[in-house]
């Protein structure tokens, strides 16, 4: 991870309290490797089914992000309780034992075998998981070995790239994972722009040349000279989707794959206000993605740093939205029940780990995806 400086006045205090907010959390749970909730859900009896299915869910990503920031800002030893807990639920799966990782588990101590997110399904009366929970993406994925590697846990995040190599490895590139319950989960052949990105980031830290290069180049194929923006990827008939989404517009500037001008041509098409959106479907700013565009040293860095210090939840996260919910125009996965469609993948106003450790790394001035 590169160092930059702070970048703006008061980012030590936003950062002090987000990490502070962090450690608050990971203090309620026993000393030791551990995953911590994604969200703070709301609870009671008029509870909406986004605060039931995501009660215990710890995702991957968000953890990988929280360990990062946590490690930037001097916590080694709660950063590696996170790192540790990974690699214990990486070889210590309840079905699998080739070094893939789910996308989130049941937050609170590691045990082994790992224990999966889910909640009591009241109208079915019998324990439930969700789909995506349990299933296994490249960029969550890619984001626990840049956690691994930081922390020099490189067996741990070689593992898991072998698999990715030996599993999801397409002629350009790498496909998005495996979508559903074992022991027969769907293979999702469509290729993300960030997912690849991630990739890139990761492979380069592990000196895995080749491996990154492969990533990159596909990345690199994604840009579109006409308008200055990188598509989201491809579809899984292999046709290019065009679709601009924050990540995939500014990831790969902060990668090294791209010059400073695609990201802020990103930063422009999906500026709302004081914030970015998530996509062109957005209507309203998608915090975290306010927070990564900050690293990208804008004129807006100190602007959009600044929104993001004005949505500071009572416990000390960042919220997800400004809006109640934000449309991001894409679904949550492929629907694995005839006449069920796919279900649309929005973002609600709860305090979020991802935004918060985006936010924070926004403020020390720390690129996570730089060599």
């Amino acid at each position: 991870m590169a160092m930059a400086m702070p970048a703006f006045a008061a980012s030590g205090t936003l950062v002090a309290g987000l990490v502070a907010a962090i450690l608050t959390q990971m203090a309620a749970i026993p000393v030791g490797p551990a995953l911590l909730n994604s969200y703070l859900v709301e609870t009671g009896p008029d509870k909406a089914d986004f605060d039931i299915t995501q009660a215990n869910a710890a995702y991957v990503y968000d953890n990988a992000l929280a360990g990062l920031l946590l490690l930037a800002a001097g916590h080694e030893d709660a950063a590696r309780w996170i790192g540790e807990a990974l690699a214990i639920a990486q070889s210590n799966d309840r079905f699998w034992t080739d070094g893939r990782l789910r996308n989130a588990y049941a937050a609170g101590p590691m045990g082994r075998p790992a224990k999966l997110p889910g909640w009591w399904d009241v109208k079915s009366n019998r324990w439930a998981e969700d789909p995506y929970q349990v299933s296994s993406e490249t960029g969550p994925i890619a984001w626990a070995m840049l956690l691994w590697a930081a922390l020099g846990m490189k067996s741990a995040a070689n593992t898991a790239g072998d698999w990715l190599d030996d599993q999801l490895r397409a002629s350009s590139g790498y496909y998005g994972g495996f979508y559903g319950f074992e022991p027969h989960p769907l293979k999702l052949t469509w290729q993300s722009t960030e997912q690849n990105t991630d990739l890139f980031a990761v492979f380069r830290n592990l000196g895995r040349a080749e491996d990154s290069g492969h990533a990159g180049e596909f990345v690199k194929a994604m840009f579109n000279p006409a308008t200055g923006l990188f598509g989201a990827g491809l579809g899984p008939d292999g046709a290019r989707n065009a679709m601009l989404a924050a990540d995939a517009g500014i990831w790969p500037a902060l990668a090294g794959l791209a010059p400073a001008q695609s990201a802020a041509a990103a930063i422009q098409s999906l500026r709302r206000g004081d914030g970015i959106g998530f996509s062109q479907a957005s209507t309203s700013i998608w915090l975290e993605g306010t927070s990564f565009a900050a690293l990208t040293h804008s004129p807006l860095t100190q602007t959009f740093l600044q929104t993001v210090a004005a949505e500071i939840s009572p416990e000390g996260y960042v919220y997800a939205t400004i809006a109640p919910t934000l449309s991001t125009g894409l679904t949550v996965g492929p629907s694995l029940q005839k006449g069920v469609p796919e279900q649309p993948f929005n973002y609600y106003r709860r305090p979020a780990l991802s935004t918060t450790a985006w936010a924070g790394l926004a403020a020390l001035g720390v690129n996570p995806l730089s060599q």
